[in-house]
């Protein structure tokens, strides 16, 4: 970026220097007034944190105003550890459109999910409409049942044959019953192209939860659109971006009222010590591990 349009109030700016300390792309120095100015425009990354970091509100970056900034506010962390405790995977929804006002919440709250790089590609294809969805649902389940009774396929798909009799049955095992889904993507050139959409979900998760709207991710979801070229097309995705994960949402027919109690995860405080010296299996067994997936 060269046009990042970067401009200081002097009657506001402190001199503090926050704006220029905390650029991780050293765009800005002190001008012979103490006051910061962009010297390497070139470099931006457009994050913006020049801009959200000012305590006086005097720095604007792209044209956007600092008042039009929304205030940090005091978090409750243990009413976010009981979100995320609290947080149950849905298969059981109510046949009805989410609440549009609900629904607009979580699409303007996806402009603010991080992502690799500052690298905010990331498209989002939503089904928000019932009769939507269950064209959708009904196309796919019948090329997937379709799929896996080829004989040539069948054969080989014994482990699949439990999801096979219950789509013969009519049972909707891919979605659930979900009401809407969700697919991020990604261009397949961006930096953390898988990461950044599974980073969206997963903010996108939590502030539905917030809301009472139930999620579930949708791992079957995704081998189908890797599977069927035509669900890309129907979902409006671009040419150049690859879908990252698929996730079902809708208001829930179930209410959990308390936690589960997960087993203790496997956690350890690394110690100081020296670096272990490494045979040429164990570094292979290393490498293959670290780059298997």
């Amino acid at each position: 970026m060269t046009d990042i349009n970067f401009k200081v109030d002097k009657n506001k700016c402190i001199h503090c220097g926050l704006c220029i300390n905390d650029c991780i792309a050293k765009v800005f120095e002190f001008d012979e007034d103490k006051t910061p100015k962009a010297v390497n425009p070139q470099r931006c990354i457009g994050c913006g944190h020049c801009l959200s970091v000012c305590p006086a509100g005097a720095v604007s970056v792209f044209g956007k105003n600092p008042d039009d900034s929304q205030k940090v506010l005091a978090q409750n962390p243990d009413m976010i550890l009981n979100l995320i405790q609290s947080r149950r995977s849905i298969r059981n929804y109510k046949n009805e459109n989410v609440d549009p006002e609900k629904l607009q919440k979580l699409k303007d709250m996806l402009k603010w999910v991080p992502t690799g790089c500052n690298y905010h590609k990331l498209h989002f294809s939503f089904i928000d409409d019932v009769p939507v969805m269950n064209e959708f649902r009904t196309h796919v389940n019948s090329k997937l049942l379709n799929a896996l009774t080829k004989k040539p396929v069948e054969a080989v798909t014994e482990k699949f044959s439990a999801y096979t009799n219950a789509l013969k049955r009519g049972e909707d095992v891919i979605f659930r019953g979900a009401p809407h889904m969700l697919v991020v993507s990604n261009p397949v050139k961006a930096p953390c192209a898988k990461e950044d959409t599974i980073i969206a979900l997963s903010y996108f998760e939590l502030y539905a939860q917030s809301l009472g709207i139930g999620t579930c991710w949708c791992g079957f979801g995704q081998m189908c659109l890797m599977l069927f070229p035509e669900l890309s097309g129907y979902l409006g995705i671009p040419d150049g971006y690859q879908s990252g994960y698929v996730m079902l949402f809708g208001t829930p027919a179930i209410k959990y009222p308390r936690t589960t109690q997960p087993q203790e995860a496997d956690i350890i405080s690394v110690q100081r010590k020296d670096f272990p010296k490494m045979s040429f299996v164990d570094k292979a067994k290393r490498y293959f591990w670290n780059f298997i997936r």
